[in-house]
């Protein structure tokens, strides 16, 4: 409708977004901000999606899910919904006897928390796996680090590796338990549990809305009546209301908010648009202020840690450990 003073690409190219001007089949593709040439690949879960003519084409293989339990009460569901809740008790993580039919089903994961530290949030101390036969990963030390591992002789039903600093627990029925030994737990979960799970770790169903379904069926908007829902024991007492630990030890504060920062700093750049970090450096300071009975910096480096894996699974690779950082000292001449 009106001229527009600059450059235009001549009659049948096309803009290619750096300045020059390609044939259509040229075109590239943009990914969380960054463009991508005509022919180039990147990892979407584990989908492989192509650049064809300005246009992403993808592979629609379906992906195992991951549920992230860290810190002091942190959870991201397998549909990517973060929330908080502290409750002393066991829990429900997730299972497959749900709805009707919860009086069938091939395996449930127990999550029992206890208080680490003095402010009243809870870290996750053991984790119980039914599968026919129980596994249990518990922790009896003061700090909570989980440092001891019972084991059932059952090969048939589940096979265990050391993986880095992972102990990997695989299933024969498609899950799939990892464990930092200390107060990091992955659940991971084949595609044909998809919207057949319930518990903290939500439904699987691809819809990060309807997570907070409780035992009941019933969908909730607050995170401590979903949780308070998935208690084993009818004696436990609720979670009324959320805590505050920063608020209660404020002398902790600055410290642990200098501490996270690394998570919106420039070590972190590469992951930024791809992962939002708000959520982890908040659960960071949330963990640094409430570990004050011992292990104040392990809280600190788990937090860091799973804002790391998250930015992994995006294929932003961040290589922010340092001798002065959380250092992971190998084996001797290993």
């Amino acid at each position: 409708t009106e001229c527009v003073s600059g450059c235009v690409c001549p009659e049948g190219l096309f803009d290619d977004g750096r300045g020059g001007c390609v044939e259509q089949k040229d075109c590239p593709c943009i990914h969380n901000n960054e463009l991508y040439s005509s022919g180039d690949k990147i990892k979407v879960d584990c989908n492989t999606c192509t650049c064809q003519k300005g246009v992403w084409k993808c592979t629609d293989d379906v992906c195992y899910g991951t549920c992230m339990i860290y810190g002091s009460g942190h959870y991201n569901t397998f549909d990517g919904k973060f929330y908080d809740f502290d409750g002393s008790c066991e829990y429900v993580a997730i299972q497959d006897f749900c709805g009707d039919k919860n009086s069938s089903g091939s395996f449930s994961i127990i999550t029992e928390n206890v208080p680490c530290g003095t402010t009243g949030v809870t870290c996750s101390k053991a984790i119980k796996m039914f599968l026919g036969v129980m596994k249990t990963l518990s922790n009896t030390s003061a700090t909570p680090l989980p440092a001891i591992l019972e084991l059932i002789p059952d090969t048939k039903k589940f096979s265990e590796m050391t993986v880095g600093l992972y102990l990997v627990i695989e299933a024969s029925n498609g899950v799939m338990l990892i464990w930092d030994k200390k107060t990091t737990v992955f659940i991971k979960l084949s595609p044909e549990y998809k919207g057949k799970v319930c518990g903290l770790c939500g439904n699987f169903d691809d819809k990060a809305n309807n997570d907070f379904t409780t035992r009941s069926g019933l969908q909730e908007t607050n995170p401590l009546i979903f949780g308070n829902s998935w208690k084993q024991s009818p004696m436990c007492p609720d979670v009324l209301q959320e805590i505050k630990p920063c608020d209660l030890k404020p002398h902790r504060k600055s410290w642990a908010e200098k501490e996270c920062s690394i998570i919106q700093s420039e070590v972190f750049k590469i992951c930024h648009s791809k992962v939002n970090p708000v959520p982890f450096y908040e659960a960071c300071v949330h963990d640094a202020c409430s570990c004050d009975t011992g292990g104040d910096c392990e809280c600190f480096c788990s937090a860091v840690a799973a804002y790391a894996q998250e930015c992994i699974k995006v294929e932003a690779c961040v290589f922010w450990r340092t001798p002065d950082i959380c250092p992971i000292f190998c084996d001797y001449y290993n």
